[in-house]
């Protein structure tokens, strides 16, 4: 991270190496060959999101986890660690019933937002292990328990406890003990683009035999109930069992194609049944006292095998929903293997293959997979790095999934389903209709977050461009496409209010992935694609600098902007007339927005002149904000006498008011610092006549920019602009290097913990408001009381720290030292100061001298436990005091970012020692 803003110009860093999955990549990316049409890309959880919802009320969550048995899905699928195609028509997943559970497993279990005592959450222990970026290799793991599953306790126990309380989850229920459980590992290899080899290896871990059921279930979306206008809808797809065989299923799609879903037998494990049935709503439960027909429903497998209801399955062999059945009864420490082939038919005739054939494709999967990684990361990390920083990968690619969201379609409703009540059409949502989204997106989290969230996306691409830079390109891309992007030029923030206002790091994210795909492309750029995301930027930047800074000064509000909780109070409600809020983050990201669209500007005017004019308009905003920033008003939002930036409370007649919470928001402004290279800047004419005439004539802003103090002689004679000045920036970093204010064991938090035993209290229309240091879990339901601000450490803040600490070392040099921590008479250079960050961030995830990672707090089997202790989960966010990982669990998402700042401190040791 940090190349394109901080190397000199005549380096061209470049990486080379080839494996079989940088061929398949390739392949796959110049569309020879389609080794991305199916991945590991089934949602994790369909029900309770926005798009299922038909509501009046806007309430996602009354589609609940039960319903889900019975209800089908409009606009995807779910299942346990499943496999789909990029439009989500063939679903394949794995469903379990341990003889003791009330019903069938067939997805996880989690709590909806109401249910949970700190939001939605899942209750489930699953782990991703490993994934190449085309899945011709996935692997991943859950772990089932052998008694009940404690549905009602786990409800019960979470509702009753209050904010104050931590989660109650799965582990805690005791529900492991004894190791009382079935590891069901499921693993993917390609044998082809278009033949997929499944593999199930269930572990009985307890001390006594114990019966499981297995049902490895295909799935067909349901198209065809809606009578809507999806190419295919028109034509119900079908499957049906091959004509003289047991063990092998017929699945036809109009626009998928034919596919044969087969088992591959051995005399150990055979399938003793194929059930069928359709995904089909169960009006009979669905609809109280209903009265009309009904057909086999999606739940059927449910009641059969459960139950022992044998009218609900179909006797004909048919439908859109099937399952072979396997009844096992495992010893204690016994394995079961089963083989599984979904293979297409209509273009070539299908190879026969036995289980010697196909453990053979898979090791030569997980060897090529090995190869890949090898070439990814550093020979110098241990076995522990190497383990965490592939699951983050792993993780970072299983979380792709497919969304399909069209919005004028949702808010008109479908042909054959009742017309959705008139309230939706004023919802959230309701001036989006051009949204159109069936793609594979990369979501946060695919239980929590089954949704795309424009700010995490950036984030995301960062670890993604170094295994697949042309998807981290293309993702950035879509985002910006007409059928995303409003025609006013805002970006989409997330499916429960699309014009909600998210920080504007998009532009930053961009240059970042160009700079990684030249250095893993052997130094060639991809000038084109910063030029289409650079087009498409400029209508955002517009409709930010038109609709948050709206007196026109340079001062930007924006709302929560992401950071939900940090404010005093919920900074995205409407401000009472004559009262205006201006926020130090909001405008420190419009900074950081402009000092990247002038870096992009500066980089495609090396090579096409007609940039120079914007990069000079860039220049002269990006001061401007500077400028009102540190001095409009006398002072602009700097406090002098705390050493910190500050929302700013404005009300007519009324002096301004700082809102002095000292927290991310004002270590936000030293996220924006560009580097005007002497030699780039000379190559420019038109930039450089302009910028003279404007450091001559504008002696009051031409002060904002600095000449470069490292002795590099890469540097020399070159200028840098940053928001923050010098001394600003060493009493920001002396807060932020504070280990009883900002600096934890594991990373910067978000609120300072001097604010635990000094909460900041203001008073706003007569209202006492409070602001205090929570470390872990909110206290407070504000933005639905699944996430918190005001104490955690969260990745995303903390690597922009880095980056921007990355280059005030590469303009101020090694001369210039800081105490870090503060107090404790070190003293360090930038660089030193980067890597001790990192270092602390990447300890959550490693083990300490007591073999304890962080991140899963005091759990002990994560300690001792052959089975548990190399699994890795990454939180949402982790713990300001002990990083103990909190809110959703598998947020690989953004905190896949821990195998980035892995490879920066490992780069940074070699740097400064």
């Amino acid at each position: 991270m940090g190349d394109h803003l901080v190397s000199k110009p005549e380096e061209a860093p470049s990486e080379s190496y080839w494996t079989a999955e940088d061929e398949r990549l390739a392949r796959s990316a110049s569309r020879e060959e389609n080794w991305q049409r199916w991945g590991t890309y089934l949602p994790e959880r369909q029900w309770g999101t926005v798009r299922e919802d038909y509501s009046a009320d806007g309430n996602a969550w009354n589609f609940t986890h039960d319903m889900a048995r019975y209800r089908a899905y409009r606009w995807g699928e779910d299942g346990i660690l499943g496999w789909t195609d990029r439009e989500c028509r063939l679903c394949f997943s794995t469903s379990l019933w341990n003889g003791n559970d009330p019903i069938l497993k067939e997805r996880f279990f989690g709590l909806g937002n109401p249910e949970g005592n700190h939001g939605e959450d899942v209750k489930e222990q699953y782990y991703y292990l490993d994934a190449t970026p085309t899945h011709s290799y996935c692997k991943a793991l859950y772990k089932y328990p052998q008694l009940a599953f404690p549905y009602d306790d786990l409800v019960k126990t979470n509702r009753n406890r209050g904010y104050d309380q931590s989660e109650y989850e799965l582990l805690d229920t005791g529900i492991f003990e004894q190791e009382r459980y079935f590891d069901v590992q499921v693993e993917y290899a390609k044998a082809g683009p278009e033949d997929t080899l499944i593999k199930l290896t269930i572990t009985n871990r307890g001390s006594d035999p114990a019966p499981l059921t297995v049902a490895p279930t295909l799935t067909m979306r349901n198209n065809w109930a809606w009578r809507n206008q999806e190419p295919g809808g028109e034509t119900r797809p079908w499957m049906r069992m091959l004509q003289g065989s047991d063990r092998t299923i017929i699945a036809n799609h109009k626009t998928l194609g034919r596919f044969q879903f087969r088992v591959i037998e051995t005399p150990e494990q055979r399938a003793e049944e194929v059930v069928f049935t359709e995904n089909d709503t169960n009006f009979t439960r669905l609809v109280p006292n209903y009265q009309g027909t009904q057909g086999y429903s999606k739940d059927a497998f449910d009641r059969y095998l459960t139950q022992g209801e044998k009218t609900a399955v179909n006797p004909e062999l048919q439908g859109t929903k099937a399952a072979f059945v396997y009844r096992l009864m495992l010893d204690p420490g016994a394995q079961a293997v089963l083989r599984i082939r979904l293979v297409r038919e209509d273009i070539n005739e299908p190879s026969n293959l036995d289980a010697a054939e196909f453990d053979a494709s898979f090791a030569l999967r997980q060897q090529e997979a090995g190869a890949f990684y090898a070439q990814r990361i550093p020979e110098s990390f241990n076995d522990d790095e190497r383990n965490v920083s592939r699951q983050a990968y792993a993780g970072l690619l299983w979380t792709k999934q497919f969304y399909y969201y069209v919005s004028k379609c949702w808010l008109a409703g479908d042909p054959a389903q009742p017309v959705p009540p008139k309230e939706r059409l004023r919802g959230p949502n309701f001036d989006w209709r051009h949204l159109y989204c069936r793609d594979i997106l990369s979501m946060p989290d695919k239980w929590e977050y089954p949704w795309f969230a424009a700010w995490d996306t950036a984030f995301h691409m960062i670890p993604m461009a170094e295994i697949d830079r042309f998807f981290a390109k293309n993702q950035l891309l879509v985002l910006l496409r007409e059928w995303y992007m409003h025609p006013n030029g805002q970006m989409p923030a997330y499916e429960f209010s699309f014009g909600d206002v998210n920080p504007p790091v998009h532009a930053w994210a961009v240059m970042h992935v160009y700079s990684i795909d030249a250095r893993r492309n052997g130094g060639l750029k991809d000038v084109d694609f910063l030029e289409r995301a650079f087009q498409k930027l400029l209508l955002n930047f517009t409709w930010w600098v038109n609709r948050i800074d709206r007196k026109g000064h340079n001062l930007f509000g924006g709302g929560f902007l992401g950071l939900d909780n940090i404010g005093v109070f919920d900074r995205s409600i409407k401000m009472p007339d004559g009262t205006t809020l201006d926020q130090a983050d909001g405008t420190a990201w419009m900074g950081l927005y402009c000092s990247s669209m002038l870096t992009i500007a500066l980089e495609l005017a090396q090579t096409r002149p007609a940039y120079e004019d914007i990069a000079s308009k860039f220049f002269e905003h990006y001061i401007d904000i500077i400028d009102a920033i540190n001095g409009l008003g006398g002072k602009g939002l700097w406090d002098d006498e705390e050493g910190f930036y500050f929302d700013q409370l404005t009300t007519e007649n009324q002096p301004p008011r700082s809102l002095k919470v000292h927290s991310i928001v004002g270590v936000v402004p030293l996220f924006a610092i560009c580097i005007l290279h002497k030699k780039a800047v000379e190559r420019l004419p038109g930039f450089r006549k302009r910028m003279r005439w404007f450091l001559e004539n504008k002696p009051d802003l031409a002060r904002h920019v600095s000449e470069v103090e490292t002795a590099d002689p890469g540097f020399r004679d070159s200028r840098f602009v940053a928001l923050v000045p010098k001394e600003r920036l060493l009493r920001i970093l002396k807060r932020v290097l504070d280990e009883t204010a900002f600096l934890s064991d594991y990373g910067v938090r978000a609120l300072s913990k001097f604010h635990e035993d000094n909460p900041y209290q203001v008073e706003i229309e007569g209202k006492i408001l409070t602001v205090k240091y929570v470390p872990a879990e909110g206290d407070s339901g504000m933005f639905g009381g699944n996430s918190n601000w005001r104490g955690p450490i969260w990745f995303p803040i903390n690597v922009l720290l880095l980056d921007a600490l990355e280059r005030y070392h590469a303009v101020y040099g090694s001369d210039f030292k800081v105490e870090c921590p503060t107090g404790s008479g070190i003293m360090l250079t930038l660089q030193e100061v980067q890597e001790e960050v990192a270092r602390r961030l990447v300890n959550l995830f490693l083990r300490d001298s007591q073999a304890r990672r962080p991140a899963h707090g005091d759990e002990q089997r994560y300690i001792d436990n052959p089975h548990w202790k190399d699994l890795v989960l990454f939180s949402e966010y982790f713990c300001g005091d002990t990083g103990r990982g909190t809110g959703a669990s598998h947020q690989t998402g953004w905190t896949a970012l821990a195998a980035t700042c892995m490879e920066r401190m490992h780069r940074l040791k070699t740097t400064v020692r």
